[in-house]
């Protein structure tokens, strides 16, 4: 009885009391992702969602254009063309799809807002240049992001069938447009709805089957399921008691994948992470740069126990994105030091800015280009591989219609004149002694699903793990270095490889082909970690065919939803 009274209650709302239950339901699934994991909270929200819909959908008029707009000869110019605007706009979004579309668009807007909020952390490490643009940041994304969330209810409502049907609808229209913000305008797949399954082990492990836009399209038929409540049948409702033994079965899965016996550690490897600690605002300060570059090779020759032990055993020292503020390739000094630094046979990959020089420009002006890289030297700091990131955040590392904006005083955050320049994509594996083939993500690269191993990559050519460097200090003390690794450990499990992560300010981490954490190195704190590489494990489904099983899984669920308004289920006028 008091489940019924919210549904009535929550159904009634009108105007800004409606937007505001939206967005605080939104705002609210935020819990469920990290570093919370209070995925349980969704049975909640999102059933808050479809029953808003079914209120939206239910009120909305018939779309016919109003008879009092039709044109006339007396009717002056400016109506005839309200008018032609208000039919072509009822035309092509009847007013049943706007209103789920305000629905969905709100939702999403508190569920970005409180999940994304960190993004206005970097505006302020340089808070006289780009702090007047921190209220921007913080709720212009957010709205962006949030019209995926809009358009997927307003598909969703195309087919709003009774019962559990327009749940299917619901969980068919998020996976699709989840699936688009990773990929439209370069893409932006953080924070997908999928992630909300991911906090617990055991469910994790249904990545490596469908990946989490796969994991995106079931969570909204798991959490979505309570909203049967509102039917006659209350709990005895198929559509809720289904959805909870697929919730058992897949945490049986889970659990006998996390119980099989994981391959050995990789012979031979050794490795060293380097966690220095140092905070964007000093970073970039010319004064710092030498005690920044001593700091990292004083700290290399220290275990995780801080005794100095001159690298004795270890074979590779990884350090972070961007170690050093200065261009490494082009400090002969530096490289004598990393020579010095390095036992023989021991390698050092560290991140790091690279410079290229081209020939002057029609205008005789100086041209160059500037690669955010991953360097792998030798014992006598030779160059043997180099990796330069292929996907570049904007704003950050580049800024749209570069040439224009800069013209008129904008910079990207970094702040390097033109901008950064993108690798070749099929430069992505790479190969150095000691390790097995591997491949690089730097930064925010490892959050793109089915991206992060290369689609070449295949066979003998398979990497053995993932190298993610980072530098979140741009983030602070907030959930995104959260997040970002737990972004990293469901790469882990959809491509069935380890992950080795080594974070500026944290969270470093060593994280097995399991998605499972190993040892880490708490967010803000100096220091090393010695691990071994671990094994990789056999290819999981989603490895070998990426997104095409969350695609089959949202064409079948579309074929359902056909078939059910075929047989007669009745749909909304």
């Amino acid at each position: 009885m008091a489940v019924r009274k919210f549904i009535q209650g929550l159904q009634a709302l009108n105007g800004w009391q409606r937007a505001l239950a939206a967005a605080a339901a939104g705002a609210l699934s935020a819990l469920a992702l990290a570093p919370v994991f209070a995925w349980p909270v969704m049975f909640l929200t999102v059933p808050m969602l479809v029953w808003l819909l079914d209120a939206a959908v239910d009120r909305a008029p018939a779309a016919v254009p109003d008879a009092s707009l039709a044109p006339s000869r007396s009717a002056p110019a400016s109506k005839l063309k309200s008018a032609g605007l208000a039919d072509w706009l009822s035309t092509i979004l009847p007013p049943r799809y706007r209103a789920a579309f305000g629905v969905g668009w709100l939702f999403g807007f508190g569920y970005f807002l409180a999940g994304l909020y960190w993004i206005g952390a970097p505006f302020l490490v340089e808070a006289d240049t780009f702090g007047w643009l921190l209220p921007f940041a913080v709720t212009i994304m957010p709205a962006g992001l949030a019209l995926f969330f809009g358009a997927a209810t307003a598909l969703a409502t195309r087919l709003w069938l009774p019962g559990w049907g327009r749940i299917l609808s619901l969980a068919v229209a998020f996976g699709g447009c989840e699936w688009l913000r990773g990929h439209v305008l370069t893409g932006f797949p953080w924070n997908l709805v999928g992630y909300t399954l991911s906090g617990n082990d055991a469910l994790l492990q249904v990545a490596a089957l469908v990946g989490v836009n796969g994991l995106t399209f079931l969570s909204i038929l798991l959490f979505a399921s309570p909203a049967l409540l509102s039917e006659a049948r209350g709990w005895r409702h198929p559509g809720v008691v289904l959805p909870v033994a697929a919730l058992l079965l897949a945490y049986v899965f889970g659990t006998t994948a996390l119980r099989r016996p994981m391959p050995e550690p990789v012979p031979g490897a050794h490795l060293r992470l380097v966690q220095p600690n140092i905070s964007q605002a000093q970073k970039w300060t010319p004064d710092n740069k030498s005690w920044i570059f001593q700091g990292f090779l004083d700290l290399s020759r220290l275990d995780r126990a801080g005794r100095s032990d001159d690298l004795a055993g270890i074979t590779h020292v990884i350090w972070p994105e961007s170690s050093v503020p200065f261009l490494l390739l082009d400090s002969p000094n530096a490289l004598r030091a990393i020579a010095d630094l390095l036992p023989r046979g021991a390698q050092l990959l560290t991140g790091g800015l690279r410079l290229e020089q081209e020939p002057p420009t029609g205008d005789g002006s100086p041209s160059r280009r500037v690669f955010n890289s991953l360097i792998a030297l030798d014992g006598e700091a030779r160059t043997v591989a180099l990796y330069d990131k292929t996907h570049l955040v904007p704003f950050g590392e580049y800024l749209p219609l570069q040439p224009l904006l800069e013209a008129i005083g904008l910079r990207q955050l970094t702040k390097v004149r033109g901008g950064f320049t993108a690798g070749k994509a099929d430069g992505r594996l790479m190969r150095i002694p000691g390790l097995p083939p591997f491949s690089p993500l730097i930064c925010y690269e490892i959050i793109f699903p089915a991206a992060a191993v290369p689609s070449s990559a295949h066979g003998a050519d398979r990497p053995g793990f993932l190298l993610n460097v980072t530098n979140d200090a741009w983030f602070g003390t907030t959930s995104g270095p959260y997040q970002h690794l737990q972004q990293a450990r469901v790469r882990a499990v959809e491509e069935g490889l380890p992950v080795i992560r080594v974070a500026n300010t944290g969270i470093s981490a060593i994280i097995d082909a399991r998605g499972r954490v190993l040892d880490r190195l708490p967010l803000n704190a100096r220091g090393t970690l010695d691990v071994e590489l671990p094994g990789a494990l056999a290819v999981p489904l989603y490895g070998r065919l990426g997104d095409l099983v969350p695609a089959g899984m949202m064409v079948l669920g579309l074929l359902a939803l056909l078939i059910l308004g075929r047989a007669g289920r009745r749909q909304y006028p």
